[in-house]
């Protein structure tokens, strides 16, 4: 993770609150015990709409309770990220902030900044309603330190039908692995689509790349990445690196400037064939108007089928929240049933919660909870899941210098190095 801003960036990131704040945001009052004060990166679109159906439940819920919108918009997080830094380095944290369930919150809890919620999953039945897996992804040491509002999968590919039926592409059968899909995107350029895979700014090009690294390596290796048991300079590694290279010669060239929903537009507007994205994209083809399995479908990133690349957005319990009883009443909000299914309806994620309906859900979201439920389930390295902010950056570097050099060596000896700066 990140270390304390400086005085400059702490400077920085209090006018990104001041700019990136949503609309609605209130002005909190520590006296005010009915309040809560809540700290999102949803400050727009799809994200928004979420976060909106959310807040409902829990003004329905919790009736005397104010809530207040402290979100902090772009930068997928990133900026949000900041912002927080500073807040808790000033000792002004919110009372609860979303961050990624696992890995993510290691130096949080290392410095003492949030609140042990083991004893609030006991009173709420959660350890029963949760999933094991997920129950030992975000328990640390014995304690549980963040109530998961979703489950989003991270290795999905959403491909435009049409685009794939005009280049002679049957846009229902899956390629096999990496090399198959590669000798489509070779088809599809052929057939004069210039993009036919979409990619974004940096985290999505992590992203793509963790695919491929999952892909080539297996669900156990990829998993061994990031406890020591397989080696960065793995020969599944390499193999990664010469395919994810290959991959990048059939995206936009503009790609390091645009955010993730930019990238799904391509594929809206029938200038691309693909999109590696997760499965929060879904709401961006339903708001599109769009039907599952006739404009568009999805399925596993090609070498992943059987895996689920696992993330979830998840709420904490600061240390030091002025109006702590209020924040308990926001967990206790997602962590429901009415709230995880109001939630996951609008971002097309999955509930958390194991006694969902599935039938409830729409057809995207049905394919996720039956994957969720029978996959082998493996952590997300660009979300948040695998790695700790600090690792997860390095390596975000190193594959953003590959986006512009393409040197595979220096993308390898880069992956070699955060890992042993991480690992020790």
């Amino acid at each position: 993770m990140r270390k304390p801003l400086s005085i400059i960036a702490g400077a920085v990131a209090l006018g990104l609150v001041l700019a990136g704040c949503s609309s609605d945001t209130g002005t909190t009052d520590p006296e005010n015990a009915n309040q809560v004060e809540v700290f999102t990166w949803w400050a727009s679109g799809s994200e928004k709409v979420g976060l909106d159906a959310l807040v409902k439940v829990f003004e329905e819920q919790n009736p005397d309770d104010e809530f207040i919108n402290a979100s902090v918009a772009g930068g997928a997080g990133s900026n949000a990220k900041a912002a927080l830094a500073s807040r808790l380095e000033a000792n002004n944290p919110p009372d609860t902030f979303q961050a990624h369930a696992g890995a993510e919150l290691t130096d949080y809890i290392n410095a003492g900044q949030l609140q042990d919620l083991s004893s609030f999953f006991q009173e709420n039945g959660l350890t029963d309603v949760f999933p094991e897996s997920l129950i030992e992804r975000i328990t640390v040491d014995g304690a549980i330190y963040s109530v998961p509002s979703n489950i989003h999968r991270a290795n999905v590919v959403w491909a435009n039908t049409q685009v794939l039926t005009d280049a002679g592409i049957d846009p229902q059968a899956a390629p096999a692995d990496i090399d198959a899909w590669l000798a489509d995107l070779a088809k599809l350029k052929a057939a004069g689509v210039e993009t036919p895979l979409a990619l974004g700014t940096e985290w999505t090009q992590m992203q793509l790349f963790e695919n491929v690294l999952i892909a080539d390596l297996g669900a156990d290796d990829y998993s061994g990445l990031w406890t020591g048991d397989t080696a960065w300079d793995d020969a599944g590694v390499e193999t990664a690196i010469g395919h994810y290279g290959e991959l990048l010669e059939y995206t936009n060239s503009d790609f390091a400037g645009l955010d993730w929903d930019a990238a799904t537009q391509i594929v809206l507007d029938g200038n691309a064939a693909y999109n590696v994205m997760g499965d929060w994209a879904e709401s961006a083809f339903q708001q599109a108007g769009w039907t599952y399995d006739n404009e568009y479908t999805t399925w596993a990133t090609p070498g992943t089928e059987g895996v689920f690349d696992f993330l979830a957005d998840s709420f904490t319990l600061s240390v030091g929240a002025p109006h702590e009883a209020a924040a308990l009443n926001w967990l206790t909000t997602i962590s429901s049933a009415e709230g995880q299914k109001a939630f996951n309806l609008a971002k097309g994620s999955i509930p958390a919660r194991t006694d969902t309906v599935a039938a409830d859900y729409p057809a995207y979201q049905q394919t996720a909870i039956k994957s969720f439920g029978e996959d082998t389930v493996v952590s997300s390295l660009a979300h948040g899941a695998a790695a700790s902010i600090a690792w997860s950056g390095d390596i975000s570097s190193a594959i953003g210098k590959f986006g512009a050099d393409r040197d595979g060596d220096s993308l390898l000896s880069g992956l070699v190095a955060a890992a042993d700066k991480a690992q020790g």
